[in-house]
């Protein structure tokens, strides 16, 4: 509903974080194969897919499929839909009206792991690039010495040292 969609925008607005609408739970898988996304909200009643099914097709998104999910509802509903929405997967369930306090400092915890998440994956990146490196380089040499010609010692005891010294400047060039 439009109401629940500013409202949510006037509770999270103030997270300096670029928020994405979906009317339907088709919108959202769509918006959800386009770009990343560190956190859903879905509101267990939703046009066409409710919730339940729209968070069983997140999991089923490659993409998508490990974003946390933190289903929204209306109090009145069944006390059994918090059992189902953690049963698909979802990471909270929160009741309708809740504290905006609460759901932003909620929010605020998903988008720092996200960020640190993110931090994380751009450090194993360059260290798989400085392994790689290394590993080329280490084969250059093992072919140095594999040659038929007999190997410049002096020249492999440079690339040694020069190698030990990278390695001990944790795989930096100088």
């Amino acid at each position: 509903m439009e109401d629940n969609l500013i409202a949510l925008e006037a509770v999270l607005g103030s997270l300096d974080e670029p928020l994405v609408r979906a009317r339907s739970g088709g919108e959202a898988l769509r918006a959800l194969q386009c770009r990343r996304f560190a956190l859903v909200l879905l509101d267990v009643r939703m046009p066409g897919m409710d919730g339940f099914e729209t968070a069983a097709e997140i999991r089923r998104l490659d993409r998508a499929k490990d974003v946390p999910i933190i289903f929204l509802t209306g109090a009145d509903d069944d006390p059994g839909y918090a059992f189902r929405g953690y049963a698909t997967g979802a990471a909270d369930y929160l009741a309708k009206p809740f504290d905006p306090w609460v759901l932003r400092a909620k929010v605020g915890v998903f988008l720092d792991l996200h960020r640190k998440n993110r931090q994380l994956e751009l450090v194993l990146a360059r260290e798989r690039a400085v392994r790689e490196a290394f590993e080329a380089w280490l084969a250059g040499l093992e072919a140095q010495l594999d040659g038929t010609a007999p190997p410049d010692v002096p020249a492999l005891r440079r690339q040694v040292r020069e190698l030990r010294d990278r390695v001990a400047r944790g795989g930096r060039a100088r």
